[in-house]
């Protein structure tokens, strides 16, 4: 892993990341519910706070121990999401008039008791991560660059359990992520725009981190447009 991050896994098939900063620790995801625990067992092994947690997306493996943190850590502590994916806390699965025709939000939309305190938009940045729109999964999903060494933490734009494979169509290996998501076709386009970043190192909502990602990002947008 690069210097500034830190994965931290449940069952091996999800995952966030604790990002260091100057002023402590952003946290990526909060991975299934009941998973608090490890979450803050590794900032304590890490020896520094979590300052602010970032949501990739608002499907319940991603956001399923927000509130459990958020009671431990405090009202201090920042949350952050897409305007778009912020309607995925609040249980909305409604349309909004400029999307696709018949798109519809997929997979497990638990909702949250916690409210963001900020919301994100592309170009943004949160300490050393930039903000990357990467809709398609889910309608606000986005994808953080890490400037200082170009990692790129994706979410579920991209996976890597069973191998290299954007969510825009199911992998046969690990087809999860691809059924539930939203918009194929923006799911693609997304995944183009994420490979021209030109990334080092490519870390996941599920699967192992790959170092110089391109050639296996451009394998999976070629196979995924087929």
């Amino acid at each position: 892993m690069a210097p500034n991050l830190t994965r931290v896994t449940r069952f091996g098939l999800v995952n966030a990341y604790l990002v260091g900063e100057a002023d402590g620790l952003t946290l990526v995801d909060t991975l299934l519910p009941r998973s608090a625990k490890p979450i803050l067992a590794e900032a304590a092994r890490l020896g520094a706070p979590i300052v602010r947690i970032v949501l990739t997306h608002g499907h319940g493996d991603h956001v399923g121990s927000l509130d459990a943190l958020v009671a431990h850590l405090g009202d201090g502590v920042e949350v952050l999401i897409s305007p778009r994916d912020d309607k995925l806390l609040r249980k909305d699965r409604a349309p909004e008039p400029d999307e696709p025709t018949g798109a519809k939000v997929r997979g497990g939309v638990p909702g949250t008791k916690t409210r963001p305190s900020g919301l994100l938009a592309p170009g943004d940045r949160v300490g050393s991560l930039e903000v990357v729109a990467s809709p398609g999964h889910t309608p606000g999903h986005i994808s953080l660059l890490d400037t200082r060494d170009r990692t790129l933490i994706a979410g579920d734009a991209f996976s890597t359990l069973g191998g290299v494979a954007t969510t825009a169509k199911p992998n046969p290996r690990f087809p999860l992520p691809g059924l539930v998501t939203w918009h194929r076709p923006t799911a693609l386009e997304s995944a183009r725009a994420l490979r021209a970043l030109d990334a080092a190192r490519l870390v996941v909502g599920h699967g192992k981190p790959v170092e110089a990602p391109g050639a296996q990002m451009d394998a999976a947008i070629t196979k995924a447009a087929a």
